[in-house]
């Protein structure tokens, strides 16, 4: 394994970016958990296995920024691309989740490292999840059980208007689906059971999905928004759909359509992930909404989920220790950032010639990144410049 620095942005020194298996047994780290006995059955043949339990990139071990080839983290930390340069051998990143807005994937690509997510272990959970908060908004059944525990008691029909005020019909209602991937797809199936009209928008969708699975497609979100009666957003978070929903968007709305805040015009919102987390109403500009329910970022979660998230992160990095990277990896969501996605038989040439000179000046450290880019071909560069960068926005 071979260790250096790197200085961004200057053509600094980094090791070389190897395409092939990794030396014996890397070290490999799940950065913000502490229990393994998951991955360590899967990689215990051919890695070492360690946890950190970081709530920062300044609580990793320096062991681990110093050899960990292979890192696993869930959403709890943030790797931007200062805290990304701090690993001086990382090669391969498992975001254990389909979102990865916590990770900066360019400037991991820039390094070499290569990016992956989980997308479809806890789709079913999601679904499910999106599909409880729906109908709860429907049908009123977390302030009901409020009103009961508050001691509220209800018998006669006068009361039962009162406190189930807001309670609404759902067949023939038009659920708005932004986003259409497969966490969509699942929920436009529940929906259509509960008798919605589904309607979707996702311009990365080639057309004819909608009618194998019976909904209506949108094509611009503004017409969305004003045939929805509840909208639900099922889309990774992304530079380019960040404060989708905001205040100009919302007054696109129908008038008292479910989604969101204090205002009014909207009659609930059901929020599972958060602009800060950890969450805390008592510090939130919606503490004092009355039509809002919030979990903790917990819609994925079953048992089930994500130990089968455990085991396709550890996987993964199995693949990457015995196969290529990225070709070898299932799901690298930063593959088009790649310098070294240039002709592999192009590359293991270069690299021989590049081993040849640092056994004749050993203190040279070339990389891909920066220096080495200049040498390519002009085939080489345009492949680079135009591969890939067409990628999906929603998953």
């Amino acid at each position: 394994m071979t260790t250096g620095s790197r200085e961004p942005e200057s053509g600094g020194i980094r090791p070389q970016i190897m395409n092939g298996p990794m030396h014996p047994r890397p070290l490999v780290a799940l950065l913000d958990g502490r229990d393994c006995t998951v991955e360590m059955p899967i990689l215990k043949d051919l890695a070492t296995v360690a946890f950190c339990d970081a709530q920062s990139t300044q609580e990793i071990h320096e062991k681990v920024l110093n050899e960990a080839v292979g890192a696993m983290m869930y959403h709890t930390i943030t790797l931007t691309r200062e805290d990304l340069e701090k690993f001086k051998s990382l090669r391969i990143i498992i975001r254990i989740g389909s979102g990865y807005d916590n990770i900066d994937i360019k400037a991991a690509g820039d390094l070499g490292i290569a990016v992956c997510n989980i997308p479809s272990a806890a789709v079913e959970e999601t679904a499910d999840s999106t599909l409880c908060h729906i109908l709860n908004l429907y049908r009123r059944n977390t302030w009901l059980y409020q009103a009961l525990r508050e001691g509220t008691r209800v018998q006669s029909v006068e009361q039962i208007r009162e406190v189930a005020s807001g309670a609404a019909r759902i067949r023939g209602e038009t659920l708005g689906l932004i986003g259409f991937g497969r966490s969509g797809q699942a929920v436009a199936i529940r929906a259509k059971a509960f008798g919605f009209n589904v309607i979707f928008y996702d311009p990365y969708i080639q057309d004819g999905l909608e009618r194998s699975l019976g909904v209506q497609r949108v094509y611009t979100l503004q017409d969305l928004l004003y045939q929805s009666d509840c909208v639900s957003l099922h889309c990774n978070l992304n530079e380019h759909n960040h404060h989708l929903i905001n205040d100009f968007t919302i007054k696109q709305m129908r008038q008292g359509a479910f989604l969101a805040l204090k205002e009014g015009r909207i009659r609930g919102a059901a929020l599972d992930v958060h602009e800060s987390e950890p969450f805390s109403f008592s510090q939130g500009p919606l503490k004092d909404a009355p039509n809002l329910i919030c979990t903790p970022h917990t819609a994925w979660y079953s048992e089930q989920a994500s130990l089968e998230m455990r085991e396709a992160a550890a996987t993964e990095i199995r693949r990457a220790i015995t196969g290529r990277i990225p070709d070898s990896l299932r799901n690298c969501v930063n593959k088009e950032f790649f310098v070294t996605s240039a002709p592999w038989g192009m590359m293991e040439q270069q690299q021989q010639q590049q081993q040849q000179q640092q056994q004749q000046q050993p203190q040279v450290h070339p990389e891909m990144n920066g220096a080495a880019y200049s040498q390519m071909n002009r085939t080489m560069v345009q492949a680079i410049a135009t591969g890939g960068m067409q990628d999906k926005l929603y998953t």
